[in-house]
């Protein structure tokens, strides 16, 4: 059925679309359910990871280490109440399940700052198996909620960023950094603590600065009420202005080097759920449409689900582990499914079997592509891979996943609500992910920068017009 098979180059979009998965306020949700939800993968997902392993609450969830402890506001405790770095492998299984379907890992990584060399080099290391990652290094740190804020002054913060900065680049150079701190002053003098930061700004890979549009800060120890409770809320374009004349001012002291919003949304609590949606669509649509790709690259929902109102879905208090789906999820995919915010794919020669394809990362991999013909809408779609390989599996705009345990994969979701209106000659595109979620040291030079895989042989498709039987 398929005759031709030609390599497919997976580059960067013009913005990165970003997801957060866990946090204070949720639970991690799997990438397969994600997947299912939302039709195509994420250029990063934000995992949020605390490590403080020199106090005497270590290696607990703060939040459960002091339950007894008088709270009036979600960074009251000793250290943030994120999942706790390295303990009982994690963050390290998300990780791999991550990458597995085709997304680099953004770790953000609130850390202490007090802790040597040392320990700094074996964190680096843990990340090197990782690919071509990201780490936000204390996060929000023009803020004063943060641990490294309560406990290091402002240049203390700058001064361990740019230590571990370096020590990550010796110890694993995949991995880049983003230093994350505020906005350009109103007075347009500098940067939110210009000098202190200035060489934190240097170092850095990527800048970025977390942007809400409205925000129940106050939650969950307070409500937001009209005329009550701790929120705020502002303005789209004023928010577009604030990153771009943030940009400009770092660009002239440091070079260029791309800005993002590693955490963004706009909380349902302040604006109720059926408006939610409308002000993120805007936001993203308004760096598109000022063409901002030349200093703009991401922008990272927060999150998928939440036990608050910051999430496409909402933890059923119930049962942690099922999701509510708000309308703002319908709306976000507008922005997922705009060409301006996907991956850009470049098609290239014909290949022959075995073919070779190689897994760089969501903005850098070469892959299999393969013009399929159709008569109509099938009534059954399968793809069948022999080869035990780990594959992101494009149709129809649709992705799936295959695990390298799993033969056939059942397409037909693709044309669920994106019938073919008569014949039609779609492109398959197939991509191998690392297997186990790591790359591994094989002697290449550049193993932990790529994945590579072999295709031995092409897939075989399952496309039928008729079904089997009718009911009477």
């Amino acid at each position: 059925m398929a005759e031709k098979y030609n390599k497919v180059h997976m580059g960067e979009a013009k913005c990165g679309l970003d997801l957060g998965d866990g946090s204070e306020r949720a639970e991690y949700v799997c990438q397969d359910y994600i997947l299912h939800k939302l039709g195509r993968p994420h250029r990063c997902v934000n995992i949020m990871y605390t490590y403080y392993p020199k106090d005497a609450q270590w290696p607990k969830r703060i939040s459960e280490a002091c339950k007894n402890m008088e709270i009036s506001f979600q960074w009251d405790y000793p250290y943030d109440d994120y999942f706790p770095y390295d303990a009982q492998g994690e963050p390290f299984e998300q990780m791999r399940d991550i990458r597995r379907h085709g997304q680099d890992v953004l770790l953000t990584l609130t850390i202490d700052c007090s802790l040597d060399d040392e320990e700094l080099r074996r964190v680096a290391r843990q990340l090197k198996p990782f690919g071509r990652m990201r780490i936000r290094i204390n996060h929000e740190c023009a803020g004063s909620w943060f641990t490294h804020n309560k406990r290091f002054s402002y240049k203390e913060v700058g001064e361990f960023f740019v230590r571990f900065h370096n020590i990550i680049k010796e110890e694993a150079p995949n991995v880049s950094t983003i230093f994350c701190a505020g906005f350009l002053k109103e007075d347009g003098s500098g940067v939110e603590y210009e000098e202190e930061f200035l060489e934190a700004y240097k170092a850095a890979d990527i800048w970025s600065a977390d942007c809400y549009l409205a925000l129940h800060y106050g939650w969950p120890y307070d409500v937001a009420e009209a005329g009550g409770g701790q929120y705020k809320c502002d303005s789209v374009d004023g928010y577009y202005h604030k990153f771009e004349n943030t940009a400009k001012r770092l660009i002239s002291l440091c070079g260029k080097k791309p800005m993002t919003t590693a955490e963004f949304n706009t909380d349902g609590d302040v604006t109720g759920a059926f408006v939610q949606g409308e002000s993120v669509v805007r936001f993203a649509r308004v760096f598109r449409d000022n063409h901002a790709e030349d200093w703009f690259k991401g922008i990272s929902m927060y999150q998928f689900r939440d036990r608050g109102r910051l999430g496409l879905e909402i933890e059923d208090p119930n049962n942690r582990a099922v999701g509510i789906e708000q309308p703002m999820l319908a709306e976000y995919k507008e922005v997922l499914h705009d060409p301006y915010f996907m991956p850009e794919m470049t098609s290239g020669e014909e290949v022959q079997f075995p073919a070779a394809l190689r897994w760089g990362g969501a903005e850098d991999a070469d892959g299999i592509e393969i013009p399929v013909a159709f008569e109509k809408t099938p009534e059954f779609c399968e793809i069948t891979v022999e080869d035990k390989l780990a594959l992101m599996i494009e149709i129809n705009g649709r992705w799936f996943y295959k695990d390298p345990e799993v033969k056939t994969i059942d397409l037909m979701s693709a044309f669920y609500q994106n019938k073919l209106a008569g014949r039609q000659t779609l492109v398959v595109r197939l991509f191998a992910t690392p297997a186990d979620g790591e790359n591994h040291d094989d002697g290449t030079a550049d193993w932990n920068y790529n994945y590579r895989a072999e295709m031995k042989n092409p897939p075989v498709f399952r496309i039928r017009y008729e079904v089997p039987g009718k009911v009477g």
